[in-house]
């Protein structure tokens, strides 16, 4: 069964930096592409950042060039670095891996502080 658990958001002042984990468990890590989606209160989820099964990237306009995703085999987990952080940015962060199926992780909250 696959399963991805997710740790790292936590409430940061602005400018600060945060690193999101999520690792993947039941399923090999080298077949499956992953995202970050994030979901601000009351609206549909947004895609963050994607990688693939290579390891190539894309950002949101949004979040490109304050935000990277990076994935490690030898760990099976996915990171995504945020720097630069905004208030903008506070929401609920959720990865996502797909290979023939999607599955979820449970979601993290990042807040930033003005």
């Amino acid at each position: 069964q696959v399963q991805l658990v997710q740790s790292g958001g936590e409430l940061v002042q602005a400018g600060g930096s945060l690193r999101l984990s999520c690792a993947l468990s039941g399923g090999t890590f080298s077949l499956y592409a992953f995202g970050w989606h994030r979901q601000f209160p009351g609206k549909q989820r947004e895609l963050v950042a994607t990688i693939s099964s290579g390891g190539s990237a894309y950002y949101a306009d949004s979040v490109k060039d304050r935000f990277t995703i990076s994935r490690d085999s030898t760990k099976s987990t996915v990171y995504l670095q945020m720097n630069g952080l905004k208030p903008d940015d506070t929401a609920v962060y959720y990865c996502y891996a797909i290979y023939i199926f999607t599955y979820w992780g449970q979601g993290t909250q990042v807040t930033v502080s003005a």
